[in-house]
């Protein structure tokens, strides 16, 4: 690979050994030697697998990845990350000058959410839980909890342990700050009997005890803070009055004062962090009544459309100079003020930098991983120590330390060695009109070794969301499907987010209409260039790619063969009305979204049922699967429960498997292992691949 790095990489010489890129950075040795032991020994048995036999296992597409959450510290003389054997994790630290490894904890097979560093000797790590506190009125929901470990002591301690009247759960994400105590955590807590009590705490990392730093209440949505914690601004949203406020800090004092506000039923504006220099606060809102907002801009419903810098003290409000509208913002380690922002392109994540320094950062390495879609994972407060992620075709995952002093780039880890650059397909972008002229972008996988596709096999494969979308690199559902001889779709239709409002707003209203024929218009494109052979297609997708499914098996049908369904949402009607419980009041915010992303202006409308899978099951022309976690707080169980009692009423074809233990987003390994190998096992029944 060209570019101004010499690096220093003994995969060129053996791809597959899962110890050599691990071994390049930290050694083992020393501290948690068995942890260190356990997660190799996994990861080369798998590659052993792989090597004796094409294709790999599907035990290594459906692994949770090896490496995860890469965080070089802020000196950038130290690296964490948290690996993963099978369910179990472990968090490892290593010394980057020395290769030795200076701290580790095991994790065991609680859900690592987030990674980040306290300072230079100690790790805050979010895991999750799923649960429900009935005496509180809280439905089963997935709750956060923050885990403090201490380099020097190797011990952990979990935040608010120590507070009598406040939960041990994290509401909202931690920030950390460099106060004069020191490094400190500032995070929301809930302190019951009283549910409105969702105060903003300063937590001590020396023994995880929470003190009051702001008082909130439930209409709190969240705060910007300072280098030092203190606060900039608030945003509250009042659910009731659908009304929603900034709060700026003003006067000597610092005080949060109102200083705007606006009606917000649905889109409210969104408070994002500090702006490019001190006393400045970043907001995403559409603002008519001042000149120069950026009408016609790519934003959409994951984009930041309308950004302004607020300035807290004069309340001005100047628009951010950024060219498109970003998907995140991106703040300086040190200062915490905005240095730049990022969006998924077609094929890799287009950075702009406001901040020359970083700006010029990015463009070395842009240039020495020209070709390989590089993202930006962490870097060190100086921005010096790097460390971005590669994936893609022929690349399962790469992560890589630059050092911008040293002008070269040490492999980290890979996210899935078992699998080699051989096994991954190709990924390429594909466009096709749908039939009212609409164009769709979207992404095609091959087999491996596929270089001249004909008549294959193919597999439909929609996202969830359905404001989400799919973009380039390595996708292991993807690959693992393609590894089994499928040629694999995955469209963009419309309701996407990343091409703009008019494409994200021309989904209103379509679900089962032309979000779905979005889909087969795909496999009609393919056909048509001789890619696919249009006799030997399924649907398969997630959450709303469930529902896609489902749909195409009762709606949109004579196209698919089989559909394979997890956490699907098969009633609409019925989805709603849970939403609607799930809210503190019954027309939420909540609700009224997915009101308008599915046509309907009441709760319960029962137009719905014209458009629900579950009240069409006799229509169903195909053999349908359903996967669902039991602990899935997003699309209850009871959503593929009712699609399978309505197609056995049917005398459908169908089979039901329910995954003990797993949530919405197939975050264990064995469940996910599971639901790769019924999906397979079920796809080549009803569709063999040869």
């Amino acid at each position: 690979m060209a570019g101004r790095f010499s690096f220093v990489d003994p995969a060129h010489e053996n791809p597959g050994c899962a110890t050599r890129a691990l071994r390049l950075i930290w050694p083992p040795g020393g501290l948690n030697m068995n942890l260190w032991t356990m997660t190799l020994a996994a990861a080369l048995t798998l590659t052993t697998v792989a090597r004796a036999q094409e294709p790999p296992p599907l035990e290594a597409y459906g692994a949770l990845p090896s490496l995860e959450y890469v965080q070089v510290s802020p000196s950038g003389d130290r690296v964490a990350f948290v690996t993963v054997a099978g369910d179990e994790r472990a968090m490892l630290i290593t010394d980057l000058a020395t290769g030795e490894m200076v701290g580790g904890a095991r994790v065991g097979e609680t859900k690592v959410r987030d990674l980040q560093w306290v300072g230079e000797e100690r790790l805050l790590a979010t895991t999750s839980v799923t649960t429900a506190m009935p005496r509180l009125g809280v439905p089963r929901s997935e709750f956060f909890v923050g885990q403090i470990y201490t380099i020097e002591t190797r011990t952990v301690r979990r935040i608010f342990d120590r507070n009598r009247d406040v939960l041990p759960i994290m509401i909202g994400a931690p920030r950390v700050r460099e106060t004069a105590d020191g490094p400190t955590i500032f995070v929301r807590g809930f302190s019951p009997p009283n549910p409105g009590d969702l105060n903003l705490f300063r937590v001590s990392p020396d023994d995880g005890l929470g003190r009051v730093a702001e008082e909130a209440d439930h209409d709190v949505e969240d705060f910007v803070l300072d280098p030092a914690g203190r606060p900039l601004a608030r945003a509250d949203h009042d659910e009731q009055r659908r009304r929603w406020t900034l709060h700026l800090a003003r006067g000597d004092g610092g005080r949060l004062t109102s200083a705007w506000f606006v009606d917000a039923p649905i889109d409210t504006p969104r408070l994002l962090g500090p702006g490019r220099s001190p006393g400045t606060v970043v907001l995403s809102a559409e603002r008519e009544d001042l000149a120069g907002q950026q009408d016609g801009d790519a934003g959409d419903g994951a984009a930041l459309t309308h950004l302004f810098e607020v300035d807290v003290e004069s309340g001005a409000w100047a628009r951010l100079p950024f060219a498109r509208a970003p998907e995140f913002l991106i703040h300086h380690p040190v200062t915490g003020l905005l240095i730049g922002s990022g969006r998924t392109g077609d094929d890799s994540v287009d950075y702009q930098f406001l901040d020359p320094a970083a700006a010029r950062v990015w463009a070395s390495i842009a240039r020495a991983f020209q070709g390989a879609s590089p993202r930006l994972v962490s870097w060190s407060d100086d921005l010096r120590q790097v460390v971005v992620l590669t994936s893609g075709s022929g690349d399962s995952g790469v992560y890589r330390l630059v050092d911008l002093d040293a002008r070269d780039a040490k492999v980290v880890g890979e996210a899935y060695p078992a699998i080699l650059p051989e096994h991954v397909g190709d990924v390429r972008s594909v466009r096709y009109q749908a039939q009212d002229g609409l164009e769709i972008h979207g992404y095609l996988t091959t087999p491996p070794g596929i270089t001249e596709p004909s008549s294959l096999p193919l597999i439909v494969l929609a996202h969830g969301g359905p404001a989400s979308r799919d973009a380039m690199g390595f996708d292991w559902w993807a690959q693992a499907l393609a590894s089994r001889g499928y040629a694999v779709l995955q469209a963009n239709f419309r309701g996407s987010t990343g091409y703009g409002r008019a494409f994200l707003e021309a989904g209103y209203g379509e679900w089962g209409r032309k979000m779905q024929t979005d889909l087969s218009d795909g496999v009609r494109h393919l056909a048509g260039q001789g890619i696919v052979d249009p006799e030997r297609v399924c649907i398969v997708g997630a959450s709303y790619g469930g529902y896609a499914a489902l749909a195409g098996a009762t709606i949109d049908r004579g196209v698919y063969r089989c559909a394979v369904s997890v956490a699907g949402v098969s009633d609409l009607r019925r989805m709603v009305l849970w939403e609607a419980e799930q809210g503190a009041h019954r027309d939420n915010q909540a609700v009224r979204y997915w009101n308008r992303f599915m046509g309907v202006e009441r709760t319960g409308d029962r137009a719905l049922d014209t458009l629900s899978p579950a009240r069409l099951a006799e229509q169903a022309e195909a053999p349908i699967l359903l996967l669902h976690g039991r602990d899935d707080t997003v699309v209850p169980i009871e959503q593929s429960r009712a699609m399978a009692s309505a197609l056995r009423a049917a005398g459908k074809p169908h089979e039901l498997i329910e995954l003990a233990g797993e949530d919405h987003w197939l975050s264990r390994s064995a469940t996910r292992q599971r639901m790769l190998t019924e999906t397979v096992r079920f796809l080549e029944s009803h569709n063999p691949p040869r």
